[in-house]
């Protein structure tokens, strides 16, 4: 098996080699008897866990009868997330310890798939499907998409190659991971071709009503409650950044326990964040332990907020970045503070 890979922060999109190569990988778990693991990254968002369960279910089509589908640490999604094919998910303790083929989703490193890294070395092959530009180039075959709006989009350009007709429940999952990686189709790297897969999802017959509905327009009012509380100590650094402007907000275990919250309805809340007109960047901290904090950023273009990702130990895209930091939050603050005024 080839090996191709891009280097981490290339712009450069898969060759037509490259796509050959991705084809041949998947073609190689189509053989009778043999053992295909899926597997997106720790806590898993939208574009990770749609695009692993749509190309499953693509997999089926084309013959594939031992298939296991997993992610790092416990088996929960959060309620918005349910879509079709849950029922492929296993515990990552249940995983193929040694498959015959491994693909993994949305990871733009090896950490972010946490225990279940070994995979890499043990399976016969692994193929990666990414579309961060911080991609390391891990995997024995790597397609990475840097142009590409969400993973979902490079996987259903190979389930085309692969001549996977679409339905109705393999829609439904890709369309979740478009539609929110790309905020609804609000960011920059919402292109001609996004609309156009998009246009091919909707066909399929999926209730784009109702999914949008569940995913960006419902939420607790315990969740609204505490989002107007943690903003209302949200800070404003119009010098930060290099004059850009910085924006920052803190959401503690304290905050979700008063409301009795759970940590997914956090992830919303960095849109509120990055919405304010005077900074460029925003940051979000999120507490999942008393010292351990997940960690978003958002930059308008001014910043490239996936340098200071990378160098903080996470990853992501100029516009769009997070890692998981250690100590307090005012620590990380200062580390992220630190790397943007040294970008300027």
């Amino acid at each position: 098996m080839n090996t191709t890979t891009l280097a981490a922060g290339t712009t450069g999109r898969p060759t037509e080699q490259d796509w050959a190569a991705a084809v041949n990988a998947v073609r190689s778990g189509l053989r009778p008897g043999a053992r295909v693991l899926l597997v997106c990254h720790v806590n898993p968002d939208g574009d990770a866990l749609g695009s692993m369960l749509g190309f499953a279910q693509g997999l089926r089509k084309l013959g594939v009868t031992s298939l296991q589908c997993t992610f790092p640490g416990a088996l929960s999604v959060p309620e918005p997330l349910h879509m079709p094919a849950m029922d492929l998910l296993i515990p990552e303790g249940a995983a193929d310890p040694a498959p015959d083929l491994l693909v993994t989703f949305d990871a733009a490193s090896e950490s972010r798939l946490g225990a279940l890294v070994d995979r890499l070395e043990t399976a016969t092959v692994s193929l990666v499907l990414d579309h961060h530009a911080s991609n390391t180039g891990f995997g024995k075959v790597s397609l990475v998409d840097p142009c590409a709006a969400a993973t979902s989009v490079v996987a259903a350009e190979l389930l085309r190659r692969l001549d996977v007709p679409l339905d109705r429940e393999m829609a439904e999952c890709l369309y979740i991971a478009l539609v929110t990686d790309t905020g609804s189709f609000k960011f920059d790297l919402t292109t001609p071709e996004v609309h156009e897969l998009a246009a091919r999802l909707v066909a399929a017959g999926i209730d784009v009503g109702a999914i949008s509905r569940r995913i960006f327009d419902s939420r607790p009012f315990g969740a609204v409650r505490m989002f107007g509380e943690v903003m209302g100590r949200a800070q404003l650094e119009p010098e930060s950044a290099g004059g850009r402007g910085l924006v920052y907000a803190v959401a503690t275990l304290d905050d979700l326990a008063k409301h009795q919250q759970p940590p997914y309805v956090l992830e919303a809340l960095i849109d509120s964040v990055r919405c304010v007109a005077e900074a460029d960047v925003a940051l979000l901290l999120k507490q999942v332990a008393p010292a351990e904090w997940a960690v978003s950023m958002r930059s308008k273009g001014g910043a490239d907020v996936s340098r200071i990702a990378v160098e903080l130990g996470g990853g992501g895209h100029r516009l769009a970045a997070g890692f998981t930091g250690h100590g307090t939050a005012e620590q990380i603050i200062d580390a992220v503070r630190g790397r943007l005024a040294a970008q300027f």
